[in-house]
């Protein structure tokens, strides 16, 4: 039988012929944490008694929950990274740096073929470069941070086979949506969620960054892409390493194989307050809207900011309405500034902030309050997950959220699109 990528990547990282639900034990190629997680494994690493980390070019810091500082507390949480990462020799990217699931790839930690870990959910994201990446605890990163070494099962894959070219008004967002309607919040877990198809051939790094971010919505060990050519252009210039452009063997064996025509697509949207309660936007528009992010370890690349603004663009944000947009790195804010996307969203209306995490895990910049509905690029709509309980989150595409700033309520993009 067969092997998937997944499976092969953990074959390589343990040395031995591998099948799911096999127990394994990984050196790990890379890892991660930020201001929300890592004080915890700092704190947990001092606890073991260690001295130092196993190498510090493997790891890395990231201050982007909240970022700049919005309390004393999180201050001192922020001056414990800083005096860790200078002792012990790793790389710090401190604020205005950007998104660490941004930054990972773009500063060089993520390649092919690789197994990389971060204390944080959405560490999933980088499978969109061919690499297995997984969420971990604060704890498990410091006993990584100490041996360099993680155990794993190996767990089954699903795979997702999305053909077709995707009509115009239609993102790769809509398209994880969608999956996420059909495979439902609990229906991979510890499972493996392979992308394939000529759609998700035709998508940008960017699109699959967004699909693979998505897969912990369902539950999912990792999400991962057949890495190509793409990658390799993407990765060019970042780092010197090749890593090991892998494919999944034609007798490879799924639990579940779901296939999707891209060209049957429309613009979707998960409702309040589950990430699997998804509709085509077109079912529920003129829901009235008080914010509008734009942004995210989902959305809040250069291709997303270049979408939403084709629709703002000689257009301003409705009276009322505020809409929010955070660049996922530096990298992205300085090319948007540089092809004019920072002023056409500024003139349009739009609050333009410094790169990181923002509103997403509602701790800062654009809390909402008691009632409110804020429409977003994110990835996560649960119950007070950006501030008061009872207020309401509608996960959409940036071209939906771009739409929805402009009328004040939740809209399809297709009205403001030459379909």
């Amino acid at each position: 039988m067969g092997k998937t990528i997944t499976e092969k990547i953990l074959g390589r990282a343990s040395g031995r012929d591998v099948s799911p639900g096999d127990l394994i034990v990984s050196p790990i190629d890379a890892c991660m944490a930020h201001d929300g997680t890592a004080p915890l494994a700092i704190r947990a690493f001092r606890e073991m008694g260690a001295k130092k980390v196993w190498d510090p070019s493997r790891i890395a810091l990231v201050i982007d929950h909240i970022a700049p500082s919005s309390s004393e507390g999180t201050s001192n949480l922020h001056v414990l990274m800083r005096q860790f990462a200078t002792d012990h020799g790793i790389k710090l990217f401190d604020v205005g740096e950007g998104i660490c699931h941004q930054i990972m790839p773009e500063k060089g930690y993520v390649l092919p073929g690789r197994v990389i870990v971060g204390a944080d959910s959405h560490t999933c994201t980088y499978g969109a470069f061919g690499a297995f990446s997984t969420g971990i605890g604060s704890t498990e990163l410091a006993a990584v941070m100490v041996s360099g070494k993680l155990w794993f099962r190996v767990p089954e894959s699903i795979r997702c086979l999305v053909n077709g070219r995707m009509p115009v008004g239609v993102l790769p967002k809509d398209v994880i949506l969608h999956i996420l309607g059909l495979i439902g919040a609990d229906g991979a877990t510890y499972k493996t969620v392979e992308f394939s198809g000529d759609a998700v051939r035709g998508m940008s790094v960017s699109g699959r960054m967004t699909l693979c971010n998505m897969v912990v919505e369902m539950g999912a060990k990792n999400g991962i892409v057949e890495p190509d050519e793409k990658v390799r252009e993407f990765l060019r210039g970042r780092t010197q390493a090749e890593g090991e452009y892998l494919k999944s063997d034609p007798d490879a064996e799924y639990s579940k194989v779901f296939e999707v025509s891209a060209e049957g697509l429309e613009p979707m949207v998960a409702c309040p307050s589950s990430v699997d309660n998804v509709r085509p936007v077109r079912e529920v528009e003129g829901i009235e809207v008080n914010q509008v992010f734009l942004g995210s370890c989902t959305n809040g690349r250069l291709e997303d900011l270049i979408e939403a603004a084709k629709i703002l663009k000689g257009r301003k944000v409705k009276e009322g309405v505020r809409m929010l947009v955070i660049p996922a790195s530096r990298e992205v804010y300085l090319e948007a500034m540089k092809m004019g996307l920072l002023q056409i969203l500024a003139e349009a209306g739009c609050s333009i902030y410094g790169p990181g995490c923002g509103p997403c895990p509602g701790g800062h910049l654009g809390v909402l309050g008691q009632g409110e509905v804020c429409v977003s690029t994110s990835n996560r709509n649960f119950v007070g997950r950006m501030g008061s309980k009872e207020s309401q989150i509608y996960l959409v595409s940036p071209l939906t959220a771009a739409a929805s700033a402009v009328t004040g309520e939740l809209t399809d993009p297709r009205k403001f699109v030459e379909v």
